[in-house]
């Protein structure tokens, strides 16, 4: 053997170890199902580094990792979008073409280049139905995954994940999924949590109601709005032996006063909008350039 000589096997061992620890060092992002659409989740306390963003009419984008390198794809994926949308139909651009345009790019730069991605990406396509919606996960090798309901990528992902389980369900309103990913995001594996203020947080989601561009941002009062139902709603569900009072103790009088049944709550109907308004476009909002790189991935 010539000094030096590393078997391919153990390259590529090498290779995939690398790209682990780069992403295990940022923060995990997580997109789920719910009854309007799929909602992205994301640590993030920067307002121009985005780790989650619009590709196409109804296709989101979300990405840990490097920044640079992802942004590379993401800008890759909407030049994709654009060329396969004018030549043929709009139809015809879907999350799976777009996530295996991914894989095979991904795949490529793992095998032939030296130093691997340090990405994982997830494409998502809301449907007119919950049974059209489309969800797909693309490791750094060019590997994919279809996802139904959720996926938890990047970072502490299997104790996201496991989370994230135990709360999911099928069909859950907006606040309710967003509760869910909350929870998952902050749990600290040892029954604590950590808080996450509105300023920490990236958040998207794909409208199954609107006709044309789906993806919308959600941001300042709507997110303060999600943030403080979902606290009160894990309040309202904590078990309730928490609040009876030891056997034995003082019960209170019965002509106490006690909670109105009619308090308020937030309302079911109509939420309030998110986002952008109709005409404007997230699809480049990433930093045009220049060295920007952050000294840690996102």
């Amino acid at each position: 053997m010539p000094f030096g000589y590393v078997s391919p096997a153990q390259a590529m061992r090498d290779k995939a170890e690398f790209a682990r620890q780069g992403i295990a060092r940022g923060r995990s992002c997580v997109t789920l199902q719910y009854e309007g659409g799929i909602l992205m989740m994301a640590p993030n306390t920067s307002s121009a580094l985005h780790k989650i963003s619009e590709i196409y009419d109804r296709i989101g984008f979300a990405a840990v990792g490097r920044y640079p390198e992802f942004e590379t794809l993401r800008k890759a994926g909407i030049t994709y979008a654009d060329v396969a949308g004018y030549q043929f139909d709009r139809r015809d651009v879907t999350a799976r073409g777009i996530a295996i345009y991914y894989a095979q790019n991904l795949g490529t730069i793992f095998t032939e280049s030296l130093k691997p991605f340090e990405v994982e990406i997830v494409v998502a396509e809301v449907g007119t139905r919950p049974e059209a919606d489309q969800i797909y996960r693309i490791t750094f090798d060019g590997s994919v995954n279809d996802e139904p309901g959720f996926v938890a990528f990047g970072g502490q992902a299997d104790q996201v994940s496991a989370a994230l389980k135990e709360r999911y369900s099928p069909g859950m309103s907006l606040t309710e999924a967003f509760g869910a990913a909350l929870d998952a995001l902050t749990a600290t594996g040892n029954g604590e949590r950590t808080e996450l203020a509105a300023t920490q947080l990236e958040v998207a989601i794909l409208d199954r109601t609107r006709d044309h561009r789906a993806f919308r941002r959600i941001r300042a009062a709507r997110l303060e709005e999600l943030i403080a139902d979902s606290r009160s709603a894990d309040a309202k569900s904590a078990p309730a032996s928490e609040s009876t009072p030891p056997p034995g103790g003082s019960a209170p009088p019965p002509g106490g006063s006690a909670p109105s049944p009619g308090g308020s709550a937030p309302s079911a109907g109509s939420e309030p909008a998110t986002g952008p308004d109709r005409g404007s476009t997230d699809r480049g909002g990433g930093v045009g350039g220049g060295n920007t790189t952050p000294p840690n991935p996102l």
